[in-house]
């Protein structure tokens, strides 16, 4: 089966930068649309960036574009986020999604099949 697991958040000040790591096992991610989501206390799941399957090919939050950068490496089978000028918004649990067998990134959270157990991302004042 597809797992999913994110590494790399932790609590930093306002300005400074972090980078997330999501390791898929099971499958390779070479033929899966691989996203970012997040979730702050008492806000539903959102969008956050996307990447399509054998491609570059990306998609931004309007939130987030110019600081987030999304990533692959396929030998690594790994998708990274590179999160740049953190603001105490960007506050939240940050999950990444898979989804197979489609060309195209979407926004739609209930159309990723798999995702990981999150990791905290706390961004201070």
């Amino acid at each position: 089966q597809v797992q999913l697991v994110e590494s790399g958040g932790g609590l930093v000040q306002a300005g400074v930068s972090l980078r997330l790591s999501c390791v898929v096992s099971g499958r390779s991610i070479s033929n899966y649309t691989m996203g970012w989501f997040r979730q702050a206390p008492g806000k539903e799941r959102e969008f956050v960036s996307g990447i399509v399957r054998g491609d570059s090919t990306t998609r931004y939050a309007d939130s987030v574009k110019g600081r987030f950068t999304i990533s692959r490496d396929n030998g690594k089978n790994t998708v990274y986020l590179q999160m740049n000028s953190l603001k105490p918004e960007d506050t939240a649990v940050y999950y990444c999604a898979a989804r197979p067998n489609i060309l195209g990134i979407t926004s739609t959270t209930t159309l990723y099949p798999y995702w990981g157990q999150g990791t905290q991302v706390t961004v201070s004042s």
